[in-house]
């Protein structure tokens, strides 16, 4: 694959009106109307590599490309618990806006929900012009949705001949609260099975607590997903390129469409100074007689026994960039740890590790036209999953699949037939 560098910085990126779009496609479909579509898929976690498999089941007609400076076992999907036990989104970063107002609005498309970006005549429906706070609260049954799908796709994968290979099994246990919740009933209750109210005798196992949901749910062992993902995708004719990327325009003209979950990477790569760390430290221990979960309601403290090893945690340290283990951290998981099952002071093989997860305002699930000096590059941007990545990623992917799906009727279609 060759790439061209950008012919300067990408200072004053804008997104482009319909005109200049339906010009774009003009040109696409005119010059290059039998050649696939060509797709960069930047980022290798779990969101990349399930993006890029649910772009290859659902669009047709591409050629997709996977590029990273990391792949397994170095990535932070590689550090998660991968526990199916969904994480609240706040906010739903659904379409973004470009300053000037005037160059840009949304067109909703009625199918998806989704957006494109067009013409400046409806820039009011936004709110704002401001790209940063383009944000919305995410409804409970789209968060359901997402989560409903992942959970729907890893079961298939446990009933599968392939769950040891893809490390997806099913695990039940506790999670407990030192007082009742206001929410007796989570959202996703009816998704995990078996949910039901702890018993009191249940609950004599944890003193300190009074309160607990008991339920089956699944875990996702990322360092045996993701290699699986990955000889899947080789396996449907996928590329997978190592490269760091510094700056989106690389990838012009190599590229159609590029889809961006880059994680905390979106930070240089979208210009997105919302995203931030929020460090994570586990401990992984062998303890193979451990066999339910346990999991404090805040989720901070938690043990989560797998394939392998068990793991303790953990830390949320927003802002702290730090990849280096701390000592005393662990000592504090490994105490709160104990003291929720005693038996964990027989663990040996202790290993430490630490992970950033990408946390922002709102999870950033949308499209963007990026336009400099006369080039146009349509973007899909997938990333800002926080501490809620494993969980939703299948249905977050399939989300991102049918943005990118729309990105290549569009540039596959005449601008006198285009919707745009």
């Amino acid at each position: 694959m060759s790439a061209r560098a950008p012919d300067q910085a990408l200072t004053g990126k804008t997104s482009v009106d319909a005109r200049a779009f339906c010009g774009f496609q003009d040109r696409f479909f005119r010059d290059r109307p039998m050649d696939p579509v060509r797709i960069a898929v930047v980022g290798a976690g779990v969101v990349g590599l399930s993006t890029a498999m649910c772009v290859s089941k659902l669009v047709p007609g591409c050629s997709i490309t996977v590029i990273s400076d990391k792949f397994t076992p170095d990535t932070t999907s590689d550090v998660a618990a991968g526990m199916l036990i969904p994480h609240v989104y706040a906010a739903y970063y659904f379409f973004l806006i470009s300053k000037p107002a005037a160059q840009s609005a949304v067109l909703e498309d009625s199918g998806s929900g989704s957006n494109l970006l067009c013409s400046g005549r409806d820039a009011r429906l936004t709110g704002s012009t401001d790209p940063q706070d383009s944000a919305r609260d995410t409804p409970i049954p789209k968060q359901k949705q997402w989560f409903r799908e992942t959970f729907d796709h890893l079961f298939a994968i446990a009933s599968s001949a392939e769950a040891e290979d893809a490390g997806v099994h099913l695990v039940s246990g506790w999670q407990i609260f030192r007082s009742v919740p206001t929410e007796e009933v989570p959202f996703w209750a009816d998704v995990v099975l078996g949910f039901r109210k702890m018993t009191e005798a249940e609950l004599k196992k944890f003193p300190q607590h009074v309160f607990g949901h008991a339920f089956t749910t699944l875990k996702c062992e990322s360092p045996t997903y993701l290699p699986w993902l990955e000889k899947r995708l080789k396996g449907s004719g996928v590329l997978i390129l190592t490269r760091r990327i510094g700056d989106l325009w690389e990838l012009h003209p190599s590229f159609d469409i590029v889809v961006n979950c880059s994680g905390l990477g979106s930070r240089q790569l979208a210009g997105d100074s919302k995203i931030f760390p929020v460090r994570g430290q586990v401990l992984r221990v062998q303890a193979p007689w451990v066999k339910h979960f346990i999991r404090e309601g805040s989720g901070l403290t938690y043990i989560y026994p797998g394939i392998s090893n068990v793991i303790l945690g953990g830390t949320r340290q927003k802002g702290d960039w730090n990849l280096s283990p701390d000592a005393e951290i662990s000592r504090d998981i490994f105490s709160r740890c104990c003291a929720l099952e005693p038996s964990l002071h027989g663990a040996c093989d202790i290993r430490e590790k630490v992970g950033l997860r990408p946390f922002r305002p709102g999870l950033r699930l949308q499209t963007e036209l990026l336009a400099q000096d006369g080039r146009r590059l349509p973007v899909v941007h997938h990333y800002g999953h926080g501490s809620g990545g494993i969980s939703v990623h299948w249905g977050t992917a399939l989300e991102a699949a049918s943005l990118v799906g729309e990105c290549v009727r569009a540039l596959r279609t005449p601008s006198s037939k285009s919707k745009l």
